[in-house]
């Protein structure tokens, strides 16, 4: 192995910085995606067209965010193997995943387009955005295998210890999908038709550029037609993946659920929390590249028997983000306002969007402590745990208190904006207690 990818010996710092920065860029390009088709349809679009941007978006995230979590259980053995010195194994587990990952996204693509009316109506989609909001979702149903093909690639990289190629991977998407969104709904006028095939398209380019970069590298590993079954890898990478999985379905339902208690408020409000929305998904980008590259890190450590390791890591992971997230804190809940003019000039959205923004803001610091830990729990194999606080924390504080903040009378988006940290703490202090036990677990043993 590349001593570049190797996380067991060398600096922990350097070494994670290097491996998590790539990672986190590639996550902002990601997310330019639906930023940018919220952009542009908010700027030479409708404002129907926002909401239905905002709602298909959430649709889509939703599933591909679901999909991502049940891959990590791919990326988590890969290092344990890398990290035993056993990389034969890694091909028949490639193997595995690609059959498994192909059969669902034949299941999910066709979910997506039969029953788009019905989830559209589930997410309550304003009445002038109901029939946008459909095309949004069934178009990008229709690619979304190339959707799933990127992230799967993504990944495999990331599970080698190299996240330099999922940022090149996405910059070639991205460029694409701004081109596409230029063209189709600047110049053509096609709103969020046109913001669809724009993003299936970069996706689809994105993958076949990738295939062709991938088969001028050399890995560490092969795969034969033979690895391309259903096995025992299945099974093992499934066992860490599904309960994260799990965890990201039902937690992105209560978001979708909170879409819907705020889309029952009115357009201004849907519109509103849509722009909050991509700009606290910008905010997330940091945590979530902290709990990709926690997971890698300690899933090699593990493997190679070197635990202290694994929990300097965690730590800096924890300082470096809690950092950064205080100064996006203090950026949204003083100047949200000015933030969400990026996204649409309509007064009354950037107004409602930076209500939501200014309860939300603390959870910027927080989330980067609790994904530190869950990060280092997945390099462990520590799934089950992860998807159970994460179940607590969404359906016993989040969802309640967002239900309770938007029925109220005149109800203001900052108290709905307030549930995200007040979860957030609840789940630091329940990974807390497990850490503890864990280390007089492994201190027994």
């Amino acid at each position: 192995m590349d001593n570049k990818q190797d996380f067991t010996q060398g600096s922990i710092f350097g070494k994670m910085i290097r491996f998590m920065l790539p990672i986190l860029a590639a996550l902002i390009l990601q997310a330019m995606y639906g930023a940018v088709d919220l952009l542009i349809v908010g700027r030479f679009g409708t404002t129907a067209g926002v909401s239905a941007v905002a709602t298909g978006s959430s649709i889509l995230n939703l599933v591909t965010f679901v999909l991502c979590a049940l891959a990590t259980g791919v990326t988590v053995l890969m290092g344990r193997y890398l990290g035993e010195g056993t990389p034969k194994r890694i091909g028949p587990l490639l193997g595995s995943a690609i059959v498994f990952f192909l059969l669902l996204t034949v299941v999910l693509s066709a979910a997506l387009l039969i029953f788009a009316r019905p989830i559209a109506l589930l997410m309550q989609a304003p009445a002038e955005a109901l029939d946008l909001t459909i095309q949004y979702i069934r178009i990008c149903g229709g690619g979304f295998v190339f959707v799933v093909a990127y992230n799967l690639i993504s990944c495999v990289f990331r599970g080698l210890g190299n996240s330099k190629f999922p940022l090149i991977f996405v910059s070639i998407a991205c460029v694409v999908n701004i081109i596409g969104d230029l063209i189709l709904v600047a110049g053509l006028g096609l709103n969020v038709v046109g913001a669809a095939i724009a993003t299936i398209t970069a996706q689809a380019v994105s993958v076949l550029l990738s295939l062709v970069i991938i088969r001028r590298q050399s890995f560490p590993f092969s795969i034969s037609r033979k690895d391309l079954r259903l096995g025992a890898e299945t099974k093992a990478f499934l066992q860490i993946g599904t309960p994260l999985a799990l965890q990201e379905l039902l937690t992105n339902l209560s978001f979708l659920a909170l879409c819907a208690f705020i889309n029952h408020l009115g357009l201004d409000a849907s519109s509103g929390y849509g722009v909050a929305q991509k700009i606290q998904s910008f905010i997330m980008l940091l945590p979530s590249s902290i709990i990709q590259c926690m997971a890698s890190f300690v899933a090699q450590n593990v493997g190679a028997g070197k635990e202290e390791r694994a929990k300097r890591g965690m730590i800096y992971g924890m300082a470096v983000g809690s950092l950064i997230g205080a100064l996006a804190a203090g950026l949204v809940f003083f100047y949200g306002d000015m933030v969400a003019t990026v996204f649409t000039t309509d007064p009354a959205a950037i107004g409602r969007a930076f209500e939501f923004l200014r309860g939300f803001a603390l959870d910027a610091v927080l989330t980067n402590v609790l994904f530190s830990f869950m990060g280092y729990f997945n390099g462990h194999g520590k799934s089950l745990f992860v998807m159970i606080q994460g179940l607590i924390q969404s359906f016993l504080i989040r969802l309640p208190m967002s239900y309770v903040m938007s029925i109220q009378p005149d109800a203001s988006l900052t108290g709905v904006g307030l549930a995200a940290p007040a979860a957030t703490v609840v789940g630091i202090a329940l990974c807390l207690w497990y850490y503890r036990r864990m280390q007089k677990e492994l201190i027994s043993q």
